[in-house]
């Protein structure tokens, strides 16, 4: 059966009733978005045991990017990981600054005064890039997991946090995100495991993980 044909099946007492539905559907929805007046910089926070934190920070990174908005993007964990994402951002030198800052996982370095180091070093990159007033959008890669870990004083970095400029967007990353973060955030998005292949003995793939 065509496309068409089930088209010419359509009851032409459903097909109204479908219109009005839809109708009204779409003036409560013109209604709320009417009473959306308020623009300004926000804290997002993505969290969760499941895969795609980073990921849709780097697609917002992305999107700032397509409309000419300057990015800054401070990864307190990661090393300079030859990731797909640094390749495409790294074609656009005047609107992406991309620093990676970490030094691998606690589980890999082992110390710990080297750990906090780390994180207080990153940590004083992203307030120079929070105060540097020609970003737009600020990207703290997987601060969560210093906070976690006691790195870096969870009171201090909310209140930097509280303190960003009015119009600038900041995007937290990482797991177990603190209840503070959370309470001070705007939007709080947390990321469910239902499945995941590396427990099947799938080990991390280009394109998919990195």
């Amino acid at each position: 059966m065509t496309i068409e044909d089930e088209a010419s099946e359509l009851n032409e007492a459903d097909v109204r009733r479908h219109a009005e539905k839809m109708a009204k559907k779409k003036a409560a929805r013109d209604k709320i978005i009417a009473s959306k007046t308020e623009e300004r910089g926000l804290l997002i926070v993505h969290t969760g045991k499941g895969k795609g934190k980073t990921t849709a920070a780097m697609g917002m990174a992305m999107r700032c990017i397509g409309h000419g908005m300057k990015v800054g993007i401070v990864q307190f964990v990661k090393g300079v990981w030859d990731t797909g994402e640094r390749r495409v951002l790294a074609a656009f030198p005047d609107l992406c600054v991309m620093r990676a800052m970490g030094e691998g996982f606690t589980w890999d370095t082992q110390d710990l005064q080297r750990d906090i180091t780390a994180a207080r070093r990153a940590f004083e990159a992203a307030k120079e890039m929070i105060a540097d007033s020609s970003f737009r959008m600020v990207i703290l890669d997987e601060l969560n997991i210093v906070l976690r870990y006691g790195y870096l004083p969870l009171d201090e970095v909310v209140q930097a946090l509280r303190d960003k400029p009015h119009d600038l967007h900041v995007v937290v990353t990482g797991r177990n995100a603190k209840e503070e973060l959370l309470e001070a955030a705007d939007l709080v998005t947390e990321m469910t495991l239902v499945k995941h292949p590396f427990r099947s003995g799938v080990k991390a793939q280009v394109g998919v993980e990195f």
